[in-house]
């Protein structure tokens, strides 16, 4: 199971409410609301491995490289370091989560120079059994394999009331597969991740497009075929989207080649440092949200 933690502790942080405070009067629901999620993650589905994969950089540079407007609306105005903009009574609690998961001896992994999609996509790609993708991301989608048993868990209200995305949800609501979906998102764009798309182009003609041509660059080969059935306005749209299209894949896809430390997958029974854990408690008030994991990890087969 690969946590695209940044997804979900966003999610807590909105979802739970801030009344849930540490014993000095801060607000714990984004690290509380972490925990729980933990807790019946693993209840439902029983991992063996789970892995916590960060964002040691939410923006890279070579992506911005190839595409200057990724991800711009989500940089703070006022920040000078092209920091993210994250509320203020959140960005306090993410290195208490890094800490308690670290405590906990959950495998925590962020790459320099790269997303937690990106850890993901690598580990999933490495993986030689089922995987089991947590995001309410939809971009994670390209990576849904049935072949491999690869699928993604997308919470809805919760991750217990969350959607198991396989090829055929896929195929129902998008009308592509897990191997298309890269090519349907970057033809369609995304503005809340800053990328334009082609202009004309939603996600039904996206998919339909891909249907009758396979792929991006068979869409492409019929745009520039005078012979092919595309009308003469999606042709030209095509055609004058051609410096958009010859980068968007590479921002678009995942990496599935990310340098990775040495780490340890497997689901903790007992806490890997007992006393940082009972300290952390103490001093953020994690009370029950803690405990019930902890049982948890100790249930679990």
């Amino acid at each position: 199971m690969l946590l695209d933690t940044a997804s979900l502790y966003f999610r807590a942080y909105f979802g739970v409410p801030d009344s849930l405070r540490s014993p000095q009067g801060e607000p714990v629901n984004a690290v509380r609301g972490l925990l729980d999620f933990v807790s019946r993650l693993v209840q439902d589905h029983g991992p063996d491995h789970l892995v916590a994969c960060m964002d040691a950089d939410w923006r890279p540079q070579w992506r911005v490289d190839l595409i200057p407007t990724y991800k711009t609306h989500r940089v703070a105005e006022a920040a000078q370091d092209g920091e993210e903009e994250v509320p203020d009574t959140l960005a306090p609690q993410v290195p208490v989560i890094e800490q308690v998961l670290d405590a906990l001896g959950i495998a925590r992994i962020g790459v320099p120079g790269y997303e937690a999609d990106d850890v993901i996509g690598t580990l999933a790609t490495r993986a030689t059994g089922p995987v089991q993708i947590v995001t309410g991301d939809r971009d994670l989608f390209q990576l849904v394999d049935d072949a491999r048993g690869v699928q993604v868990i997308y919470p809805v209200k919760g991750v217990g009331n969350a959607e198991v995305i396989n090829e055929a949800f896929l195929r129902e609501k998008y009308g592509v597969t897990g191997a298309e979906y890269a090519d349907m998102a970057a033809l369609r764009g995304d503005p809340s991740d800053g990328l334009p798309g082609v202009k004309g182009i939603g996600e039904k003609t996206a998919a339909q497009l891909i249907r009758e041509y396979g792929d991006l660059a068979g869409i492409r080969a019929a745009a520039a075929d005078p012979l092919s059935k595309l009308t003469p306005a999606r042709r030209k749209n095509i055609l004058e989207g051609a410096p958009y299209l010859d980068v968007a894949p590479t921002v678009v896809r995942v990496a599935t080649d990310v340098p990775l430390p040495d780490f340890d997958p497997a689901l903790p029974k007992e806490p890997l440092d007992p006393m940082a854990l009972e300290e952390l408690s103490a001093r953020w008030g994690l009370g029950t949200s803690l405990t019930r994991l902890l049982e948890t990890l100790a249930a679990a087969r």
